[in-house]
Order: structure tokens, then sequence, then C-alpha cells
């Protein structure tokens, strides 16, 4: 089936451009979301009236794309989930999700805008691509974490397998320093009773020696 194209599409074309694509994909997503229109002459004809005044739309939109793109490239938003101490989330993080928590920082996107080639399932940083326009794109950062200070320290480069190994170090030394003050009173208790068991001995030998 042929289409022309009303804007740029990722991997088939530019504005004007007629393609061939799959009817299915055509009627699904290219002519309802206005992307394109089918390459009938009547078709191509209103494309070539309207040609000036879509390019002068299309630069206006780059524009406020290319602004918002400034803004929210290189950002990092903050998704806290459940997850077990391997780091495996009870459950996924899906551009929903991420739509949720850009939009909730101040910035309007759809979930459609954001790619994501697989649900996320695990805590740490995911990077993600954020359509702004069919010509601009941002990076952004999820920092998936089980609470706010993890997310802090998982920011500050931090994984979660270090962050375990540094819980499981001080519980460890936690435990070292409580049997080492259990043995020190230990030692003070015997310290304490030694002086008592000699002045019993000396006692018992004094005994003995006037029995005799």
């Amino acid at each position: 089936m042929q289409v022309i194209l009303l804007e740029r599409v990722a991997k088939l074309g530019q504005m004007g451009d007629v393609v061939d694509v799959k009817p299915g994909y055509a009627r699904n997503f290219l002519l309802p979301q206005g992307k394109a229109l089918t390459a009938s002459d009547a078709n191509v004809k209103q494309f070539e009236e309207q040609k000036a005044q879509l390019e002068a739309r299309n630069l206006e939109t780059k524009k406020e794309a290319d602004a918002l793109a400034e803004r929210l490239d290189g950002q990092q938003f903050i998704v806290i989930r459940s997850a077990s101490d391997s780091g495996a989330l009870y459950g996924s993080v899906t551009t929903r999700d991420a739509s949720d928590a850009v939009t909730e920082a101040g910035f309007s996107i759809d979930r459609k805008q954001v790619s994501l080639v697989a649900p996320i399932k695990e805590l740490g940083l995911h990077e993600l691509s954020v359509s702004l326009h069919p010509e601009v794109d941002a990076k952004i950062m999820l920092n998936v974490a089980r609470s706010q200070e993890e997310a802090e320290l998982q920011a500050s480069g931090k994984s979660i397998q270090e962050l375990a190994a540094e819980e499981e170090a001080a519980a460890e030394f936690e435990i070292s320093e409580l049997f080492d003050d259990i043995g020190g009173a230990a030692l003070d208790e015997l310290a304490d009773d030694a002086p008592a068991s000699v002045e019993a001995q000396e006692a018992e030998t004094e005994a003995e020696t006037k029995a005799e």
C-alpha cells in the first residue's frame, strides 16, 4: 500500500515521500495518527497545495521540541518500587510509569513518546529515549529504587550490589563489635572474681594447718 508522508517517520522517510507500507501499519498507525495519507492522485495534489503550510507548522513544532529537549535531555527521574535484596523488582516499570514520573516533574509527555525495548525489571539507572518530534529525541534516566535514600546513593554511582555489600560489611562489623564487647565483659568479670578465689584458697590452707 502506498502512502504519502505528512511528516518524517523514522526508518520510513521524510515529509512528502511516497512510500510502500503494509496495509495494517497504514490503517492502524500512519493514517489515524495523521502521519500520512493514502497516495491517491487527489491526496498527492492536496499535499502539494498544503506543503508550504505543513512545512511551516513542522518547523514551529520542531522549535518547541528543541526547546523542551534542552531542558529534558539528561534529566534523572526517580521511580520507587519494591524489590528483592538481589535487585529484582516485584513487577516492572513500563512506559506509563516513565511518562508519569516525567510529567510529575513538570514535563508534559505521553507514554507513547517513551521508547522502551523491554519493561524494566531491576533496580538501578536505566536510560530511555523520549520522542518529542519526528526529528527531535531526548535521553532521560530512570532511577528505580526502593527508597529515596537508595535512589540518592544510586545517583552517586553506587550499584545495588555495592550497596548490599556495604550493608553486609556493616552488619558483620556490628556483630564483631558485639562479640568484642561480650568478651571484654567476661574478662572483666573473671578479673573481679580472681582475688576472692585466692583469699578462699589461703583460708582453706590455714584451716588445714590448724587442724593438723
